[in-house]
C-alpha cells in the first residue's frame, strides 16, 4: 500500500531561507570592520607556524612565551616600518601634490642634459625646442591626470588611521591565532567536511598550501629584496630612500623587480660625479636583483607553485579594492581560488590530444544518445 507524500509547507521554505540569509548578512555587516584584519593575520600565521613551533620548542614548550615572541617579532617587523613608510610617503609627496593641483608645476629645464657626452647639448636642444612648440599647452593637457593618479597614490596611503587599525586588528588576531591555532584549524577543517565530506577538508589544506606559497614565495622575497634595496640607497645617498623604498616594494610584488628602481639611481649617481658610491650601489644592486632567483624558488617549495599572471592581478586587484592591505590579501585570495579551482578540474582525466578521436567517437551515437548500429 503507497502512502501518499505530504506536499512541502514552500512558505516555510522561503521564510526559513529568508531567516538564515537575513542571519548572514547581518553577521557579516557586524564583523566587517574586522575581516581585513583577520585575514592578514590568518595569512602570515599560516605562513609562521613552523617558525612558531620552533621557538615553541626553544621556550621548554611554553606557548605563551613562544606567542609574546612573535606578536613582539611582527609589530617590530610590520608596524613599525609601515607607520614610518606611509608617514614618509605622505610627508614627501605633499609638496609635489600641491604644486600639481595648485598648478604651478612646470616641465623642467633638464640642464643636465648637457653633461651627457657626445648627445647631450641635442638632447638639451631638443626638450627646449619641444617647451618652445608647445611644452606649457602639453603640461596644461597632462597636469590633471598627473594630478588625479598621483592624488590617489597618496590618498591610499593617506589613511594612516585606518591602515594602523588594521595594524593593530593584525596584530591581536595574530596572537589569538598563535594560541589557539590546533583549535581554529580543526574547526575550519570540520566545518569544510560538513559541508564537502573529504572534499572539503582537501580544499582547507590546498588553501593553506596556497596561502604559504603567497606569503613566503612572493610577500617575503619582494621585502627582503625591496628593503635591502633601500638600505643601498639610503647608504650611497640616493635622495629620497624612503619613497624609492615604497616603489620598489610594489615594484617587486609585481615580480618587475628592484632593478626598476636601482638602475636611474645609479645613472644619477655618475652623472652627479660620485663615482666610487655609484659603483658600490652597482655592486650591491647586483646583488639584490639576482637573489630572487636563488630565496623564491626555496620559499615556494614550501608552498605550492602559482603562476606569476595571479599574482600580478592579486597585487594591483588587491590595492585598488582594499588599499595597502590589498598588496598582501588580493594575491592570497585569487591563489586560493586557483588552487581550488585547479584540483576541482584535475578531478576527472584530461581530454585526448587528438581531436579528431573525439568527433569520431562522438559520430557513433545518434541524436537520442545511443550508439549506432
Amino acid at each position: 500500500m503507497s502512502t501518499l507524500q505530504r506536499p512541502r509547507d514552500i512558505p516555510q521554505v522561503l521564510l526559513s531561507v529568508l531567516f538564515l540569509a537575513l542571519m548572514i548578512i547581518a553577521c557579516l555587516w557586524i564583523i566587517q570592520p574586522f575581516i581585513l584584519g583577520f585575514a592578514w593575520a590568518a595569512t602570515i600565521v599560516i605562513a609562521t607556524w613552523p617558525v612558531l613551533l620552533r621557538l615553541q620548542r626553544m621556550l621548554f614548550g611554553r606557548r605563551g612565551l613562544a606567542v609574546l615572541v612573535m606578536t613582539l617579532l611582527l609589530f617590530l617587523l610590520f608596524v613599525i616600518p609601515i607607520a614610518l613608510l606611509v608617514n614618509s610617503v605622505v610627508d614627501g609627496s605633499a609638496p609635489l601634490v600641491h604644486d600639481i593641483t595648485s598648478g604651478t608645476l612646470e616641465l623642467p629645464d633638464l640642464a643636465w642634459l648637457n653633461s651627457i657626452p657626445f648627445i647631450g647639448a641635442k638632447l638639451y636642444q631638443g626638450w627646449h625646442s619641444l617647451l618652445d612648440m608647445g611644452g606649457s599647452a602639453i603640461m596644461a593637457k597632462v597636469r590633471p591626470y598627473i594630478g588625479t593618479t598621483t592624488t590617489w597614490f597618496v590618498g591610499q596611503a593617506a589613511h594612516i588611521g585606518r591602515f594602523l587599525l588594521h595594524c593593530g586588528l593584525m596584530l591581536l588576531f595574530s596572537a589569538l591565532l598563535y594560541w589557539q591555532g590546533e583549535k581554529v584549524a580543526f574547526g575550519i577543517r570540520y566545518f569544510a567536511t560538513r559541508l564537502a565530506s573529504k572534499r572539503g577538508d582537501a580544499a582547507v589544506l590546498l588553501a593553506g598550501q596556497a596561502i604559504r606559497a603567497v606569503a613566503l614565495g612572493v610577500v617575503v622575497t619582494a621585502l627582503t629584496q625591496a628593503i635591502l634595496g633601500g638600505i643601498g640607497l639610503a647608504i650611497t645617498g640616493v635622495p629620497y630612500a624612503t619613497l624609492l623604498t615604497v616603489v620598489m616594494i610594489f615594484s617587486c610584488l609585481v615580480q618587475l623587480g628592484p632593478l626598476i628602481v636601482l638602475v636611474p639611481s645609479i645613472i644619477w649617481l655618475y652623472w652627479t660625479g660620485d663615482t666610487t658610491w655609484g659603483t658600490v650601489l652597482l655592486v650591491w644592486s647586483c646583488v639584490v636583483g639576482t637573489m630572487d632567483n636563488f630565496i623564491r624558488p626555496v620559499l615556494i617549495r614550501m608552498g605550492a607553485d602559482l603562476p606569476m599572471i595571479l599574482i600580478l592581478s592579486g597585487v594591483i586587484g588587491g590595492l585598488v579594492a582594499f588599499g595597502m592591505i590589498g598588496l598582501f590579501i588580493g594575491p592570497v585570495v585569487l591563489a586560493v581560488s586557483w588552487r581550488l579551482f585547479d584540483a576541482w578540474m584535475h578531478e576527472v582525466p584530461p581530454p585526448t590530444t587528438d581531436p579528431d578521436q573525439v568527433l569520431e567517437e562522438l559520430q557513433q551515437f545518434d541524436m537520442s544518445g545511443e550508439k549506432k548500429e
